[in-house]
């Protein structure tokens, strides 16, 4: 995916930071961000390197870099994740500092990150709401809507203390960014990085920053709709309990409510159309809430097998519960229950041909009667799709004593998070 003109390997004597800056076109702000890192590295008396990743510039960004004395890195796929892939790949370094190579981020604050990430934390992210945005440098939609919003997301999916988490400039500890996987080649590869760093309990902290208007003269690659959508979806697919689970549990509730309201309508002397409506509102929200929580026990399975999630203690004691036999008798009992409240309507609708007064009494009873069929049939079928997600793992041979899975070795034993901001 990359290539580099100075291949040398992680060794003895690698430098303690790599400062990395994705490129495409930036001729205008690259030379004055490397001279500005490679200065506060001399200042600081800090072991480090630059590393321009350069994702396909056609404006001489590149040579422009070399000539400075930066490492370049040459990405073939395209997107600024993949340039950021490709550049921390390719560094040497302890600890990687990321930044943008518009002229935008205060490198001057690299020692600050560098500092927390010696004192053990695995993520630090700058803070552009809290250390100062200057004029013109982000849009009031980025600035007031979308950015605090797609934290807040953040914050409340993964319980992650970072309120910027679209800001490029954060540092890295490489032990712990090597033991993960990252797919995204987008602008919603920073995110991706939240992500995993929630599920594998990374001390993450943040540091406010300044944020400088870009002096660049052409326009920014970002796309507001687009990569917001995207950081969106990134969010809601690496979190089943938010996209599935809980929306499905607010169904079923609300489904127990509705039937709860329309109950009365079974004993009163004469039912309404109105109470029949409520009741198959209740049985629809029954049925997709049911549904929604099936959806989010396959996808964690399925995210676990394929790697994009790590076990959890929730998720084994579920799977140690939920056998296979367990769900077919608890089906087949509601598909039985279902099968005699259908009989029992037939009787009731041959009543009503014998002076019954109440014509909507069968109908309340036959829909309770679908609803029974409906979920009986739901939990078999799970059943069985839950037992083919698990083939693979129940074919596995026990690990030995002490070994650990690729993502379940990158946990930390340190506290989960650092509530504070530095």
């Amino acid at each position: 995916m990359a290539r580099t003109s100075d291949p040398a390997p992680h060794g003895a004597d690698a430098p303690e930071v790599s400062i990395v800056m994705p490129c495409l076109n930036e001729a205008e702000t690259l030379p004055a961000c490397i001279s500005k890192a490679q200065q506060v590295l001399r200042e600081n008396g800090l072991s480090g390197e630059v590393i321009v990743a350069d994702n396909g510039s056609t404006d001489g960004s590149a040579a422009l870099a070399a000539a400075m004395g930066a490492r370049v890195v040459h990405v073939k796929l395209k997107g600024y994740g993949s340039a950021l892939r490709g550049g921390i790949a390719a560094a040497r370094g302890k600890y990687i500092i990321t930044a943008d190579s518009d002229g935008s981020h205060d490198l001057t604050q690299i020692p600050q990150f560098l500092f927390k990430l010696r004192e053990g934390f695995d993520l630090v992210v700058g803070n552009r709401l809290k250390g100062g945005i200057e004029r013109g440098a982000m849009g009031a939609l980025h600035r007031y809507v979308g950015n605090p919003a797609l934290s807040g997301i953040a914050r409340l999916f993964f319980r992650t203390p970072c309120g910027d988490i679209l800001c490029g400039l954060r540092g890295i500890r490489r032990a712990a960014y090597s033991g993960i996987q990252l797919r995204r080649t987008g602008f919603d590869f920073d995110s991706e990085i939240f992500v995993k760093a929630a599920e594998l309990e990374w001390r993450v902290t943040e540091l406010p920053t300044k944020h400088s208007a870009s002096g660049r003269s052409r326009a920014p690659h970002l796309h507001t709709w687009r990569d917001g959508w995207q950081l969106l979806v990134l969010m809601l697919l690496h979190s089943p309990r938010w996209l599935f689970l809980y929306p499905g549990v607010a169904l079923v509730l609300l489904g127990l409510l509705l039937g709860a309201w329309s109950l009365p309508g079974l004993r009163a002397a004469k039912s309404t159309p109105l109470e029949i409506h409520g009741l198959l509102w209740a049985v629809a929200a029954e049925i997709l809430g049911f549904q929604s929580i099936a959806f989010a026990a396959f996808a964690k399975l399925y995210a676990i097998g394929e790697g994009l999630l790590p076990e959890g203690r929730k998720i084994e004691s579920f799977l140690g519960r939920a056998s296979l036999e367990l769900g077919l008798t608890a089906g087949s009992l509601l598909v039985a229950g279902g099968l005699a409240a259908s009989v029992y309507a037939v009787g009731i609708r041959g009543a009503q041909h014998s002076g019954d007064p109440d014509p909507f009494r069968a109908i309340w009873i036959i829909v309770s009667a679908v609803l029974l069929l409906v979920l009986g049939g739901q939990i078999i079928l799970s059943s069985f799709f839950l037992s083919i997600l698990r083939l693979g793992r129940d074919s596995e041979s026990p690990p030995a004593a002490g070994a650990k899975s690729e993502l379940s070795a990158t946990r930390t034993s340190r506290p989960r998070r650092d509530q504070g901001t530095t």
